[in-house]
């Protein structure tokens, strides 16, 4: 999926996500924000949580992406970037 597709569906379903599991933010990065992506890439979500990213919110939402868009999701919570991976991130990320 590239990641126009990709940001039309999660802008059209942020708000459902926001309701259903506390996310105040998501951003795609990795491949597919530099068209760089393969048919079997997974797409990397930073996510947001208004609180603590429990297993029932973090696998909720994991799942729910990969349901909406139709593949392996890998999300990546903003608390849970790595020092040495969060300039990177932050330079490539596309905010939703």
């Amino acid at each position: 999926m590239n990641s126009d597709d990709a940001l039309k569906l999660l802008k059209i379903h942020k708000s459902v996500l926001a309701r259903q599991f506390g996310i105040t933010a998501l951003a795609l990065f990795g491949p597919t924000t530099r068209d760089t992506s393969g048919p079997d890439s997974d797409i990397d979500v930073l996510v947001t949580f208004d609180g603590p990213a429990t297993s029932k919110r973090y696998f909720g939402v994991q799942f729910s992406l990969e349901d909406l868009l139709g593949c392996p999701v890998d999300p990546v919570t903003d608390k849970a970037l790595r020092p040495e991976s969060r300039p990177f991130v932050e330079r490539e990320a596309v905010h939703v």
